[in-house]
């Protein structure tokens, strides 16, 4: 299991990491690999959490490598972990990172000021507190 104070991050890869293109790989979303990066150097433990399986998924954990980021485990909670009927497919992950969630993708800017508190680039970042942000002081993670 991880052992980080910092939570865990399941990370979608179409349309959060790169465009939507499936079943091709798409190009990279701004500041997807940056973010990612200064993400992991920050303690984050990272999980790849995609639709993709087989070679596509392959294809995709290969690519995230050529850009410099190899996550923690790969659609599943901790890498050591085999599958089966008993196991909730529920990862166990902190924050889910995805261009499906209601209200769509913030954009890798806005992840990371929510995350670290920092402007990772000129995006404007609303004032009012988010939900992510209010999660993250529950945990007492963030001030």
């Amino acid at each position: 299991m991880i052992s980080s104070s910092k939570p865990t991050l399941a990370v979608d890869f179409d349309g959060t990491i790169v465009e939507s293109k499936y079943p091709k790989i798409g190009k990279p979303m701004l500041f997807a690999f940056e973010t990612l990066q200064k993400l992991q150097n920050e303690g984050f433990p990272l999980i790849l959490w995609t639709y993709r399986c087989g070679d596509r998924l392959t294809e995709a954990v290969e690519f995230c490598k050529d850009h410099g980021i190899e996550f923690y485990a790969v659609n599943k909670s901790y890498p050591e972990e085999d599958f089966d009927e008993s196991i909730s497919r529920k990862i166990a992950a902190d924050v889910f990172i995805d261009d499906r969630s209601i209200g769509g993708f913030i954009g890798w800017g806005n992840v990371y000021k929510e995350l670290i508190g920092e402007n990772l680039s000129p995006v404007k970042i609303p004032k009012k507190e988010s939900g992510l942000k209010k999660l993250l002081k529950k945990l007492k993670l963030s001030k």
